[in-house]
C-alpha cells in the first residue's frame, strides 16, 4: 500500500526543479532574473525553514505578506556575484502560474563584467535530487549550467569583446 502512494505520488511531481533565467539588458544596465520554481516544493521548504507545517505561503497572515515571505526566503539562497564582488539582488515580486511561481530579481547599476557566479540553494534543503537549473544571457549565446546540493554554485566566464 505505502509504494502504491508513494508511486502515485511520484506521477503527480516526480521531478524537483527550478529553472533561473539571468538576462542582461543593455538598455536598463542590469542583470533581470526570473525563477520558475514548484509552488508546493517552495511552500514545503518554506514550511520546514520555519518550522511552520500548517503555513499557507500565499496567504501567510500574522503581519506577512506572500511577497516578504517569499522574497525572504528565496533572497538568502540566490546569490550572485559578478567579477567575485557580492551584488545586491532586488526581489521585484512574483506571480502565480500553476503549477510553478514565477519570482522576478533584478540586479541594478551592471556596466560590464567577465565573470558571473550563481548560487542558488533554493529548495536543497528538502529534496535530495533537487536541481536548479541556470541560463545566463550576456553578450552573445546563452551558457547554462546545473546546480545541485554537491555543487549548488558555478561560475560563467564571458570574454571581452
Amino acid at each position: 500500500m505505502i509504494s502504491l502512494v508513494y508511486s502515485f505520488l511520484l506521477f503527480l511531481h516526480p521531478i524537483h526543479l527550478s529553472v533561473s533565467e539571468i538576462n542582461y539588458s543593455e538598455k536598463d544596465k542590469a542583470l533581470q532574473i526570473t525563477s520558475r520554481i514548484f509552488l508546493d516544493d517552495l511552500e514545503a521548504s518554506i514550511r520546514n525553514q520555519r518550522n511552520q507545517q500548517d503555513l499557507d505561503i500565499l496567504e501567510p497572515g500574522a503581519g506577512i505578506t506572500a511577497e516578504q515571505l517569499i522574497g525572504e526566503y528565496v533572497l538568502k539562497r540566490f546569490t550572485v556575484k559578478l567579477d567575485s564582488k557580492i551584488q545586491r539582488v532586488n526581489f521585484l515580486g512574483f506571480e502565480r502560474e500553476d503549477p510553478a511561481v514565477i519570482c522576478y530579481f533584478e540586479i541594478e547599476n551592471v556596466k560590464r563584467f567577465k565573470t558571473i557566479e550563481v548560487k542558488n540553494e533554493v529548495i536543497m534543503d528538502l529534496y535530495d535530487d533537487q536541481s536548479n537549473i541556470v541560463h545566463v544571457t550576456y553578450k552573445g549565446p546563452v551558457k547554462s549550467t546545473r546546480l545541485m546540493r554537491d555543487k549548488p554554485a558555478d561560475v560563467f566566464i564571458f570574454e571581452s569583446k
